[in-house]
Order: structure tokens, then C-alpha cells, then sequence
């Protein structure tokens, strides 16, 4: 209805992608989520979430160029970080993760998600020590990581 009351309204659009996406209609999602950034460009969260609606449909390198136009508008946003390192685990790219991990961690300190992440994506680089320290914080964060850090840590 908000749509319908005023067509130009991007946060409309948003929150029907949002929907959109809660009932797997990731293509829908895509469209909605494109239209708020067409009416507000410097829309980073729709930039960021149409990045995830593209990695539910397999668009790892397309959901990539979506993470870095909402880390270019806000360097801030932890979560477009993490976003992206998860897509380049997709596609095998595991020191890019690292690094995007990283930088999400540098960020937020206690994000336990993102030593999650960057434990997996380090044991793939064989840095089988740093996984293991990953692991064990994300833990003392609240993550249940027990089963990672029996995998990882001897």
C-alpha cells in the first residue's frame, strides 16, 4: 500500500524486499531492492541485502560488486564485510575471506560470526593454529563453537 501511496518511497521498496526475501522469492527480491537504490543511490544496507538475495540464487561475484558499493558508501559496516568474505569463501578465495573477516572483526571486536568465518576460511589456508585461536573466541564470544574447535584445534 505504501508503494501504491507514494511509488518514490526506496524504504517501501526495502521492506517489501525484505519480505520478499523472508519467503524465498529471491529474484523479487533482487527487483525491489534494485528499485530503492535506483531511488536512493546511497541506499548501502539495499546494496548490502541484494548482495545476499544474489548469493541465495549462486551470484557470488555479483553479490561481491553489490558488498563493495555498500563498504564504498559506509567503510563502517561490518556486516557488508563479513557479507563479502562469505561470498569469496564461495568461490574458494580464502585469503580474500581472511581479510574481509578481519577487517569486519577490526570493526566489531565481538562479532563471533566472523571468527567463526575466518576460523574455516584459515584452516583451508592450513594456518591450522590461527583456526584454532579463531575458534576458541568465537566460543568466549558465545558462539556455540564446540564442534569447530573439536575439528580444528588437536
Amino acid at each position: 500500500k505504501a508503494i501504491e501511496l507514494n511509488p518514490n518511497f526506496a524504504l517501501a521498496y526495502y521492506n517489501r524486499g525484505n519480505a520478499k526475501d523472508d519467503l524465498g522469492d529471491y529474484s523479487g527480491t533482487i527487483v525491489d531492492y534494485s528499485k530503492a537504490i535506483k531511488l536512493n543511490p546511497n541506499y548501502y544496507k539495499a546494496y548490502n541485502n541484494r548482495g545476499l538475495a544474489k548469493v541465495d540464487l549462486g551470484d557470488y561475484s555479483g553479490a561481491i560488486v553489490d558488498y563493495n558499493k555498500a563498504i564504498k558508501l559506509d567503510p563502517n559496516f561490518a556486516l557488508a564485510y563479513y557479507n563479502r568474505g562469505t561470498a569469496k569463501v564461495y568461490l574458494k578465495n580464502y585469503y580474500g575471506a581472511i581479510s574481509d573477516f578481519s577487517k569486519a572483526i577490526e570493526l566489531n571486536p565481538n562479532y563471533a560470526d566472523a571468527y567463526n568465518n575466518r576460523c574455516i576460511s584459515k584452516y583451508y589456508t592450513n594456518d591450522f593454529n590461527g583456526a584454532c585461536e579463531d575458534a576458541k573466541k568465537s566460543r568466549s564470544l558465545g558462539a556455540d563453537a564446540t564442534e569447530l574447535i573439536k575439528a580444528v584445534c588437536n
